[in-house]
């Protein structure tokens, strides 16, 4: 079963050699620098050919207790939450309905068109916002720090290079990408053990991250018949067959309970760099 919380070793080594690897001003990664030119603009898409796919996430039954987040040690983070405090994100229904679960076409796509804009990436309060990414392959993801205190952002993917960068104060922002598919890649603060985040990068534009309310939709998808996956941290994945039609709607929806949790979640094996030295270490996450 794949571990929910990273080897504190770990965290506390990559802590130790932040000022190696992450730089002083959270400018632009080698992995960004290596990325080349950022892709061009998409062509327009005639509106007569393509559908909407759209449903939700549904979950049912008893809705587990999510675990209290202790950020007494950043009292102007804690602040932000109210009374009760931070809570852990893994798990959010609202109303019967489940948020930041992935979905995403993962086969019948060809001739994609190519990424357009940014996605964004930010840390409010000692969190990742949103705790769910997702982004095509090759498009600019732009990471803020909004907290006048240290954050470091540390992506672990297999299929691409990862990158581990410091974010000392607030305004600082970086821009880095991933220029091949993979879902999901981890991220996470080592300074801020419960930070955490997923990006789910693929070569298409057709994705979308369930709300808070469970639902989703993607647009401008070709008509024809495609799987379509969804991918959620506690409960792994599902797919359906569904079939656009240009012009329409297609509904495809999934569902969820307690007893689902613990399920084999993809996610592949962490590659760490081990700072200042050539060696590569793989953190096994099943």
């Amino acid at each position: 079963m794949r571990s929910h919380f990273w080897n504190r070793s770990a965290a506390l080594l990559a802590v130790a050699a932040m000022a190696a690897c992450g730089g002083g001003d959270g400018g632009s990664s080698e992995a960004a620098d290596d990325a080349g030119e950022a892709a061009p603009a998409a062509a327009a898409v005639d509106p007569s050919t393509v559908g909407t796919i759209s449903g939700m996430a549904n979950f049912g039954g008893m809705v587990p207790t999510m675990e209290a987040i202790d950020m007494s040690a950043e009292a102007e983070c804690a602040a932000g939450y109210g009374a009760d405090g931070p809570m852990a994100q893994s798990v959010l229904v609202s109303e019967g309905g489940l948020a930041n679960v992935f979905v995403y076409l993962s086969e019948g796509v060809s001739g994609a068109p190519a990424a357009s804009g940014a996605a964004t990436l930010d840390q409010v309060n000692c969190r990742y916002t949103p705790h769910v990414l997702g982004v095509q392959s090759g498009q600019d993801i732009e990471i803020s720090n909004s907290d006048n205190l240290l954050h470091n952002i540390n992506a672990t993917p297999t299929e691409n290079r990862g990158f581990n960068i410091s974010q000392p104060r607030a305004g600082i922002t970086s821009t880095q990408r991933f220029q091949v598919a993979e879902v999901m890649v981890p991220v996470r603060c080592d300074v801020h053990g419960w930070m955490q985040a997923y990006i789910g990068v693929v070569d298409h534009p057709y994705f979308a991250v369930t709300g808070a309310d469970g639902s989703y939709s993607i647009a401008n998808v070709p008509a024809g018949d495609y799987t379509l996956t969804a991918w959620h941290e506690e409960f792994g994945t599902q797919t359906a067959n569904v079939t656009v039609t240009a012009g329409e709607m297609a509904v495809a929806t999934f569902d969820y309970n307690a007893e689902m949790m613990g399920a084999e979640v993809p996610m592949g094996d962490a590659l760490v760099l081990e700072h200042g030295t050539n060696r590569i270490r793989v953190e096994r996450t099943q």
